[in-house]
């Protein structure tokens, strides 16, 4: 969630900076970067040189859960998407001797996980960042429920799944996926979250420290702030967001999620697995 501002894996390029090998300025003749735009230059490679975007590996042993970012993706409360976010403003074709690429993105956008310091801004002045959060609460066994699909998560709704003690992390499948929110450009306002008296059920009567949900934000959009605050006050809870949960059966996995290591932010993007 962001108050401020699609089955495959999610690129992630770490060229942010252009290197000292890069000695040409952008220009109009700079390619296009695969898989961010619609193009009408053709190719000139082989039919053999096409890249796999695979969403599962291993026989349906491992399945990407993460959003790949594109133009027309949704960005928080925008009916524009993100746009154009990746550039090439160092090219190999244009005289540079790599290829460098320049990314600009908001935090909170596609699959992502948020800090206390996003809705706390004493957490954010003290430096509970996202290099702060407990990679041990991040990876581990992980539960995959499906919510029922006509309420927000309501306290009631919560008790209704029967989630046993001692599971710590949890994956919320919900209508988000059945309407397909990740994959149309304009926020939908009425996608489906946390409500606080949820999210307080959840604090109060469980042990997860792991809360995942298939949209841009965990709470819902009637309350937006109020949900945060209460998952994210005892710093004990990571809440990831924009999850892909498409044609995963719900079953205990283990669950992989590695957030960027960026200093002084309070929301990065985040890779995430699953394993059966």
């Amino acid at each position: 969630m962001s108050n401020t501002m699609t089955m495959t894996p999610l690129l992630l390029l770490p060229l942010f900076l252009l290197s000292p090998l890069s000695i040409a300025a952008s220009t109009a003749a700079h390619p296009t970067i695969p898989g961010t735009a619609d193009t009408s230059v053709s190719s000139s490679q082989p039919d053999n040189l096409i890249p796999n975007r695979n969403e599962i590996y291993g026989n349906g042993k491992i399945f990407d859960i993460s959003h790949r970012y594109t133009n027309d993706m949704p960005i928080w409360d925008s009916k524009d998407g993100l746009g154009k976010f990746l550039s090439l403003p160092a090219s190999m074709k244009n005289g540079s001797l790599a290829n460098n690429s320049e990314m600009k993105l908001p935090a909170h956008t596609g699959t992502h996980v948020d800090s206390p310091g996003h809705v706390f801004d004493h957490y954010f002045d003290a430096g509970f960042d996202v290099d702060t959060l407990d990679l041990e609460v991040l990876n581990g066994p992980a539960l995959l429920v499906d919510v029922p699909r006509n309420s927000n998560i309501t306290a009631e709704v919560m008790k209704s799944l029967h989630i046993p003690k001692g599971v710590r992390r949890v994956l919320f499948r919900t209508l988000n996926t059945d309407r397909r929110l990740m994959f149309k450009r304009e926020f939908d306002r009425s996608y489906v979250g946390f409500t606080k008296d949820g999210a307080k059920w959840l604090v109060d009567n469980t042990d997860i420290k792991l809360v995942g949900i298939d949209y841009l934000s965990v709470a819902a959009w009637s309350d937006l702030i109020p949900s945060h605050l209460v998952f994210l006050e005892g710093r004990e809870i990571i809440l990831v967001e924009a999850l892909k949960l498409d044609d995963i059966q719900p079953a205990l996995y283990s669950v992989h999620c590695l957030p960027l290591r960026l200093f002084g932010a309070e929301g990065s993007p985040i890779r995430c697995i699953l394993i059966k």
